[in-house]
């Protein structure tokens, strides 16, 4: 017999094969769990503790009498059961559970928003469990599909899309694909579904299937109201703010594929001084350490890195280091690590991995990695970061190859502390992040002084934000189509809770510092950069060589694309150091709000049909509007400017109504921008009289 259970903040559905339990959970929020037997409350997830509900909700249970089963559901069939609805009310969300188990998600008006659909009219129903064995279990969950609804979110792809419907995602990490299970949907609600196992969701034209490839049960947090940046705003109530990005951030990050010594790093710093050039970050990449797991500088080429440390201060430079969480068996932390069990373990075969050259080798090694869902592991590792980074004055981490990058990622087969791989694979990167935030947090509050530092990250989970943590695109192309590609997956980025991201200007895979048609491409890529969240140089220029110790990469300096190309990317450098006061209001709009800086128009015009479809342009920060050029040779592109404001061309001063598409010059030394209704800022130099 299906029964109904309630107290202070919650309504339970269970029958003999499973429960469905809807609980508030902040504003306008609610979070529904869904298994076969007890409810686990200890499994790992992107929540933060529910907050107490003011009001409480209003719940109705149907009277028993009023509920009827026909024959059929002796035999299974859940939609057999018929009568009144169970309802919980809470501020403008109304979730209704059928006595056949099923949900609804209606607003205040009663208007449905998102409804659970039975796979099929006997068996199974809208959630299925199927059994793996230890209380495991292949689960999928299905929605009903809407016509004409558009869905954002989940994380950063590089298929180029801004409204997801039709997609099928992979809900795991990988070098350029970032798994953040959160949806936003222009009917008027937010999704997360809070489970860190591989699976996928498929958001098809028959109906919205999230699926967890092993996992212990159901659990997803919905809410509703308040517009996109309202849900935006519950999302960061759920899973944890960001700290407001340091003030040095948002200046302009240099970095190439590899600085091979001290000595070369020094010099780019010392050039970009002497030319007057703008700098906030330099970096250190990979294969600065003896062996990979060694977290520290070889002496070999990095003789004194305080020196280097208190040099590049006195300029106003931080640097950044790598740090992977890969460790060879030759590295002087492997066993240390493994004797403790601090790495990630296998269910079956070798200790190790995947295979990488290492410094120490041109061949191929076995490596491993440590396990940051482990507290022990990561203090282990923060207390070796502190010891041999932090110490020196660094505080900018670059934690790169952090999804972990396992070839092949066979995550059945790794056992981490919070469980197997294929239950909480997705965490990864998260809590390697974690380790350094709170290692951080905890060193700055030791000292008595403000925590500045931040981790650069290559992968993330929900919640990743409230570890300071600030994404990149990974390892893209270097053409036009990469760079177009690079705007959608920084605005689902943002509408997934990261409001710091960047790609790296000009792409990753290689690029010809001499070629003509490669510096168009950097300096429209280089416009783009100067009005991201983050302003940073990076990638793998020609002539590029074997991966190995003496690996470099081409040139990669604002003076290496040449006389034309690096006049207006100076002037670029330039125009960033004016808007940096306007930048830091949007990151502290950020941490209060969570409304990110790079905004998809719908943000801010949510009431406007065409904003919702643009994926060639966006806002940064409430009056800003940018378009960046992304085809070879343009010298003019068609704008849309959203309805609900008037509109000034930021180069000439020329006025455009909203609702307006304007065909706009854009020479190669000019990126459209527009201001919105009387905003001013300081796109052009100050005259000098």
């Amino acid at each position: 017999m299906t029964v109904f259970r309630q107290d202070a903040t919650s309504l339970e559905w269970r029958n003999a094969e499973q429960f469905v339990r809807v609980e508030v959970w902040g504003p306008d929020a609610v979070r529904v769990r869904s298994g076969t037997g007890r409810l686990l409350d200890d499994l790992p997830g992107a929540l933060l503790d529910a907050p107490e509900p003011t009001p409480a909700p209003v719940i109705e249970i149907p009277a028993a009498e009023a509920i009827t089963v026909s024959a059929e559901a002796a035999i299974g069939a859940r939609s057999a059961v018929h009568g009144p609805s169970a309802v919980l009310r809470h501020g403008g969300l109304r979730v209704e559970i059928s006595p056949a188990g099923l949900l609804r998600f209606l607003d205040a008006d009663g208007a449905e928003l998102l409804a659970e659909r039975p796979a099929h009219v006997w068996w199974p129903g809208a959630r299925h469990f199927g059994p793996l064995g230890n209380g495991r279990h292949r689960i999928e969950q299905l929605f009903q599909a809407y016509d004409g609804e558009r869905l954002y979110g989940l994380g950063q792809h590089q298929h180029g899309l801004l409204d997801q419907k039709g997609a099928v995602i992979d809900l795991v990490q990988r070098n350029t694909e970032v798994s953040i299970p959160f949806l936003l949907s222009d009917r008027g609600y937010g999704l997360l579904w809070n489970n860190p196992a591989a699976g996928t969701v498929e958001l098809a034209s028959t109906g919205t299937r999230w699926t967890a490839h092993q996992a212990r049960q159901i659990d997803y947090w919905f809410t509703a109201g308040g517009g996109p940046a309202g849900i935006l705003s519950r999302y960061a109530d759920a899973t944890g703010h960001s700290p407001e990005l340091p003030g040095w951030a948002t200046g302009f990050w240099q970095s190439k594929l590899r600085y091979r010594t001290q000595q070369e790093l020094l010099d780019v710093a010392r050039e970009h001084q002497r030319r007057g050039l703008p700098l906030s970050v330099i970096v250190a990449d990979f294969f600065h350490w003896p062996a990979m797991g060694d977290w520290r500088f070889d002496e070999a080429d990095w003789p004194d890195p305080k020196q280097m440390v208190a040099e590049l201060d006195a300029m106003g430079v931080k640097l950044m280091v790598s740090v992977w969480p890969s460790v060879n068996p030759a590295s002087e932390n492997w066993p240390a690590l493994s004797e403790r069990g601090l790495l990630v373990g296998n269910e079956s075969g070798a200790a190790t991995h995947t295979r990488w050259i290492d410094k120490q080798s041109d061949t191929p090694v076995e490596v491993a990695f440590y396990d940051p869902t482990n507290p022990q592991a990561r203090a282990f590792v923060w207390d070796t970061v502190k010891r041999n980074y932090a110490d020196l004055g660094i505080n900018v981490f670059w934690l790169d190859a952090c999804e972990p990058e396992m070839v092949p990622m066979h995550h059945a087969n790794l056992r981490l502390w919070a469980g197997n791989g294929a239950e909480v694979a997705n965490l990864y990167p998260r809590e390697h992040a974690r380790a350094f935030w709170e290692g951080m947090t905890a060193d700055a509050e030791q000292q008595g002084a403000p925590q500045d530092g931040l981790t650069f990250c290559r992968s993330a989970w929900a919640g990743s934000q409230r570890y300071g943590a600030a994404l990149w695109s990974g390892d893209i192309g270097v053409d036009f189509d990469a760079l177009r590609r690079q705007i959608t997956a920084g605005l689902n980025t943002s509408l997934s809770g990261l409001p710091w991201w960047c790609a790296d200007i000009g792409g990753f895979h290689g690029g010809d510092p001499d070629d003509p048609a490669y510096r168009e491409v950097m300096v429209r890529w280089f416009q783009f950069g100067a009005f991201s969240p983050l302003f940073r140089m990076h990638g793998h220029r020609e002539p590029r060589t074997a991966l190995g110790a003496g690996i470099s990469g081409g040139p990669n300096e604002v003076w290496s694309y040449g006389e034309q190309a690096g006049a207006i990317m100076a002037d670029y450098l330039a125009l960033r150091e004016r808007l940096r006061p306007y930048l830091r209001q949007q990151m502290e709009t950020a941490a209060r709000t969570g409304l990110p800086p790079m905004r998809a128009l719908f943000l801010e015009f949510p009431g406007d049909p065409a904003a919702w479809e643009v994926a060639d342009a966006y806002l940064l920060g409430p009056d800003l509007l940018v378009a960046p050029v992304l085809e070879a040779g343009a010298t003019s592109r068609t704008v849309y400017l959203p309805v609900g404001a008037r509109w000034t061309d930021a180069w000439t001063g020329e006025q455009f109504a909203g609702g307006t598409s304007p065909l706009v010059r854009a020479p190669l030394e000019r990126i459209p921008l527009f201001l919105r209704d009387d905003a001013s800022l300081p796109i052009l130099p100050a005259r000098v009289i």
